[in-house]
């Protein structure tokens, strides 16, 4: 987003009305706060933010977008082999003694769910209260992931196919591709919640104790049918168990659960949730980093979804002061008006400057010197300028209108779940198999015909 005053010198705050319309999928996108007529955009004073605005969950998303990013530009290093002098990768940070207890910090998935749950819920609670269905939220939701995501399955595609017609070795396409796609599970992870919110927020609205209880009830037995068998793949079935509990969590911050709660109660939860993950982990049955435990996802995710549930409402006082300051609401509004595409890209445009770094004969320093920890700054300023332009084109697939042309009804409800099923296939299979350009390719056509669902309405009835 570039800045731009309004005519007065002073970009005037986006209407209400128009930011509850792109929330619940009616509009485009509209301005963010602080836009003026051109669309562009200046952190706005406190008389410009949106009353029903929460504020504290934009710096937490913020906030766990910008600590994915630091994570993947640590993990990935391109150096030289010391045997063959040719380009190899090295995941540093798993290499130092502190990298397991360090996951238990930097490990935000699960709040991400939180948050997210909090903001669907609220949206599917105004969508039904104007009289929508689940196939029309669903419908928009979905086409706000999988839109961005196609653009990113096609590039990879293309790049896979472009590389091998060049006579790259097969394995080293292979090897980079696996790279920049290993953000992609939470495609599916986040797209079966949407799909199924409409159902579990229902049953979170009817019973929401007995609901979180028969979900982690599910995702302790998953988790115990998977050690017991040895069978890894039996752990994917918490994917449609794990994240939906989680995203329960979501739902109680907009009911009011936590704010309800004293800070003692939450300190003790969250302290709880964190010893019983420390348990766990010394059973032996569970990998002490959680980064290992995020997929397939276990029972650690979700202990430390309530753990940072619990923080996040003790920190909401100190967030929500930050958001009043002009340079937060600004990053936050930077960074968040393109989530999708920063979370989507950030990995592939990472392994690119490392390796265009690498190629170039920049510094090379050992892996995990201290050299080595101060050249991740300014690589990580290419990465972001690098970042922020390509987000330019590539942010109009996630702000483009999501509404139909007038007239038109929505699709059919079997439409609209094909169309999910083919948005979530490319990903889910990912998750086992790794990203292959077979699989790329696959993404790529699967998404872009359920992109092409999910926008076909059907005529009106006469």
């Amino acid at each position: 987003m570039t800045t731009g005053p309004g005519a007065n010198g002073a970009a005037p705050a986006a209407p209400v009305g128009a930011v509850r319309a792109f929330r619940d999928g009616r509009r485009g996108p509209a301005p963010p706060p602080g836009a003026g007529v051109a669309g562009t955009v200046r952190a706005p004073g406190p008389a410009a933010v949106p009353a029903q605005r929460d504020l504290v969950l934009d710096a937490a998303r913020t906030g766990c977008l910008l600590v994915v990013v630091l994570v993947h530009l640590l993990m990935v290093t391109v150096t030289a082999d010391p045997g063959t002098g040719g380009p190899t990768t090295v995941m540093v940070p798993t290499q130092q003694p502190w990298y397991w207890w360090a996951t238990w910090i930097l490990q935000v998935m699960p709040l991400f769910f939180v948050l997210g749950g909090h903001a669907s819920v609220l949206s599917w609670r105004r969508h039904t209260a104007r009289g929508g269905d689940a196939a029309g939220w669903v419908r928009a939701r979905a086409l706000r992931l999988l839109r961005p995501a196609a653009v990113l399955w096609a590039v990879l595609a293309l790049g896979c196919g472009a590389a091998l017609a060049a006579g790259a070795p097969p394995e080293l396409v292979r090897t980079v591709v696996q790279g920049m796609g290993m953000p992609l599970w939470f495609l599916a992870a986040y797209l079966a919640c949407q799909a199924l919110l409409p159902l579990t927020a229902g049953w979170h609205g009817r019973a929401p104790g007995t609901t979180a209880a028969g979900l982690l009830a599910a995702v302790v037995a998953v988790d115990a049918l998977r050690i017991g068998t040895g069978a890894a793949w039996v752990g994917l079935l918490n994917l449609v168990l794990v994240w939906p509990l989680v995203q329960q969590l979501g739902f109680l911050r907009a009911d009011g659960w936590f704010a309800g709660r004293r800070p003692a109660q939450l300190l003790a939860g969250g302290g709880l949730c964190v010893a019983l993950l420390a348990g766990l982990v010394a059973t032996g049955r569970y990998a002490p980093d959680m980064l290992t435990n995020l997929n397939p996802a276990t029972v650690c995710m979700v202990l430390l979804g309530v753990a940072q549930a619990c923080l996040l409402q003790l920190a909401a006082p100190a967030l929500g002061a930050l958001m009043r300051t002009r340079p937060a609401r600004l990053v936050a509004w930077a960074v968040g008006g393109r989530a999708m595409t920063v979370y989507l890209w950030h990995l592939p445009v990472i392994v690119a400057v490392a390796a265009v770094w690498f190629l170039a004969g920049g510094p090379d320093p050992q892996p995990g010197s201290a050299a080595w920890w101060a050249w991740r700054v300014p690589l990580g300023a290419v990465v972001a300028v690098v970042l922020a332009v390509l987000s330019v084109p590539l942010v109009r697939a996630e702000r483009r209108p999501v509404a139909l042309p007038p007239g038109d009804r929505e699709p059919a409800a079997p439409v609209v779940a094909l169309a999910v099923l083919l948005g979530f296939l490319p990903p889910f299979l990912q998750i086992s198999w790794w990203l292959s350009p077979v699989l790329a390719l696959a993404g790529a056509v699967l998404t872009a015909v359920a992109v092409a669902l999910l926008r076909r309405g059907r005529p009106a009835a006469r």
